[in-house]
């Protein structure tokens, strides 16, 4: 194999990890603050590449359809929180019962209005074409995605280690009890990461539209990467969602690559063996 060959698939799996980090990001602080897994997680990702496609169709404004899609299903996050979840706080089968039925309910409500039809959102001019580096070509719009990804998470740092807001998700994050005994308003902090949690995922599928496209069941397909992101990475640590991201980015792509009829063992298989090693995930604390 030609050293244009890794380079390539490494590119590839970087740009793929890209995608991941916006998907599991908000899914990681959502588990971090609100210890709620999130079944519903993949049905934002795959409502917001709904909802950036009508955008699209509509106003012909790729960059419309971003916020609108985050925008939206930000606020369907929020809402799920304050009139669902919170009523089920500390009752973990109530909570992946109620988040599977939303995510069923979103599937169905998803092929009643957009029907059963891949669609691919198609991307402005500018984010198309390849750049050519020698033997190499990279796609503009995967190299797009590695900026995005890398701006997000610069951003996400930012706010959590230099803000007094995020001095407060760090606290709830920490110890929830703590955090309210000194005068965090922890609900209000668990509804705004939620919504942020949602935002992030559907930003990500509006990003993927033009990727992998935008499909009925895209939300089952994407949601065990992000939770292997996760949890490989550490709940609640956003530098273990960008280690998480990158390393199961990299491993499904050349998994399916090198070895396509042993894809789902080269990444499972490394994610068993990290959690025997470390059963909290590389960034994660007891």
């Amino acid at each position: 194999m030609t050293a244009e060959f890794w380079i390539t698939q490494a590119f590839n799996g970087l740009s793929y990890g890209a995608l991941l980090f916006l998907l599991a990001s908000g899914l990681s602080l959502i588990f971090g603050v609100m210890r709620i897994v999130n079944l519903a997680h993949g049905s934002y990702f795959m409502l917001g590449g709904y909802v950036g496609l009508s955008v699209v169709w509509r106003t012909g404004s790729y960059v419309a359809a971003l916020f609108a899609g985050a925008l939206a299903i930000g606020l369907v996050g929020a809402g799920m929180e304050r009139l669902f979840l919170r009523r089920l706080a500390g009752q973990v089968l109530g909570q992946v019962l109620m988040t599977i039925g939303c995510a069923l309910i979103f599937q169905d409500l998803a092929l009643l209005i957009w029907g059963g039809d891949p669609y691919s959102l198609p991307a402005p001019a500018a984010l198309q074409g390849v750049v050519v580096a020698g033997a190499a070509r990279f796609p503009v719009y995967r190299i797009f995605m590695i900026v995005v990804a890398v701006l997000v998470g610069a951003a996400l740092w930012l706010a959590l280690d230099r803000t007094r807001a995020g001095a407060m998700i760090r606290a709830a994050v920490d110890d929830r009890e703590m955090a309210q005994g000194v005068g965090i308003n922890v609900p209000v902090v668990s509804l705004a990461i939620f919504a942020l949690g949602a935002a992030l995922a559907a930003a990500g599928g509006v990003i993927g539209g033009g990727f992998i496209g935008v499909y009925p069941g895209a939300d089952f397909e994407m949601l065990p990467y992000a939770f292997v992101v996760v949890i490989v990475g550490g709940l609640g640590s956003l530098p273990g969602a960008m280690v998480g991201s990158l390393l199961v980015g990299l491993l499904d792509n050349f998994g399916k690559a090198l070895f396509p009829e042993l894809s789902y063992f080269t990444l499972f298989a490394p994610m068993a063996l990290i959690l025997a090693l470390k059963p909290t995930g590389l960034f994660g604390r007891a």
